[in-house]
């Protein structure tokens, strides 16, 4: 069986509520995963949008969402979650609006995709501190033993 990630709130390719985006609560939408690779000792979660500022000409990818060292006995992430309700030993990255935590989904004009990246990795990560995605990514090199995309979309209504 292969890691798969879904979420109650949206289908994969499917529109993101506005309750997980700045028009709304501005909230982390439910996740789930199964299929946990054997030999996982931690899993990581980026979530980013590469369309920035528009789909047609994307220049930029945004990093709404960056946690690390998920335990790989955790299967889910609840809706809304914060800091105080990370599993033991999870920590959380930078995202693009250079502070920890879920920013969601607030494009500027056009729709956009949002990937959800669930990496399952062969190992717990030191303690890196608050890592941008970059950081992230040049220290799970190497220890990426699968991946699991769930993509949403949201487009602004105005």
């Amino acid at each position: 069986m292969s890691l798969t990630l879904i979420s109650p709130a949206f289908s994969h390719h499917g529109g993101i509520p506005v309750k997980y985006t700045c028009d709304g609560e501005d909230i982390s939408p439910p996740l789930q995963w199964s299929g946990i690779p054997q030999g996982t000792r931690s899993l990581a979660l980026v979530v980013y949008d590469p369309d920035v500022p528009d789909p047609l000409f994307p220049i930029m990818t945004w990093v709404h969402w960056v946690l690390y060292n998920i335990p790989p006995t955790i299967t889910e992430l609840p809706e809304g979650l914060r800091f105080s309700d990370l599993p033991s030993g999870a920590m959380e990255g930078l995202n693009d609006w250079k502070r920890t935590g879920y920013g969601g989904p607030c494009p500027p004009r056009g729709c956009h995709r949002y990937f959800f990246k669930l990496y399952a990795l062969n190992t717990v990560l030191p303690d890196l501190g608050t890592p941008t995605r970059k950081r992230l990514e040049k220290a799970m090199k190497g220890h990426i033993l699968e991946v699991a995309t769930l993509i949403g979309t949201y487009r602004r209504k105005r």
